[in-house]
């Protein structure tokens, strides 16, 4: 039986923890190690070249899971890459897979589906359930929404629920400047007011 090397990656040592003793006592996968940083991940990587890397997306300061994902991807030995968390917008699904990653799962998965996922991804499969790669296929297929840094800026602060005087006094800008900024933003998600705006942004990953 082939034993796949793994490479946990989570800033939660709790996790970190369920997912070595998840493994404890199988033949087919040995945790080689543990890193709590994208950047800690990467050194590992490079010194204990196991097959796969099961990630998490979101890792507070430093790299998040794609960057995590791109630089292991790019070294002389690339292993390959599941990324394993509790976020699944469109966005971050697709950002993953663009990136490199060869499985995108949540962290409520069964134990069983993981350890296949580890097997699939050191075969060079792609992991992805039914409804994800639908997911995946329909955005890649739809035309992609880009917002000026600014206009980002604008949207972050209305889904705080600011106003148009508490935005533009956020952003030093006129109010004038922030009706802009909305109407453009109006126009590429396609809605016509606040609420509808956020609940697109939110859909599309862009909050």
């Amino acid at each position: 039986m082939t034993t796949f090397r793994v490479l946990l990656v989570d800033d939660h040592p709790i996790v970190r923890a369920g997912l070595r003793s998840l493994f404890d006592g199988r033949d087919d996968v040995e945790i080689v190690g543990e890193a709590a940083t994208g950047e800690e991940a990467i050194a590992l990587a490079q010194h204990l070249h196991p097959d796969v890397v099961l990630c998490d997306l979101r890792m507070g300061e430093g790299m998040d899971g794609v960057q995590t994902t791109t630089r292991l991807r790019a070294l002389p030995q690339p292993p390959a890459v599941v990324i394993l968390t509790t976020f699944d917008r469109d966005a971050e699904i697709l950002g993953a897979i663009e990136a490199g990653a060869a499985g995108y799962l949540l962290k409520d998965a069964a134990p069983a589906d993981i350890a296949s996922a580890i097997r699939r991804a050191a075969a060079g499969q792609t992991v992805l359930s039914p409804e994800l790669t639908a997911r995946v296929v329909h955005v890649m297929r739809s035309p992609r929404v880009r917002l000026t840094d600014r206009e980002l800026d604008v949207l972050r602060l209305l889904d705080t629920g600011a106003s148009n005087r508490e935005i533009a006094r956020e952003l030093f800008v006129t109010e004038a400047t922030v009706k802009t900024h909305l109407t453009h933003v109006f126009d590429k998600l396609g809605v016509d007011n606040r609420a509808r705006a956020i609940a697109v942004a939110r859909r599309k990953g862009l909050l």
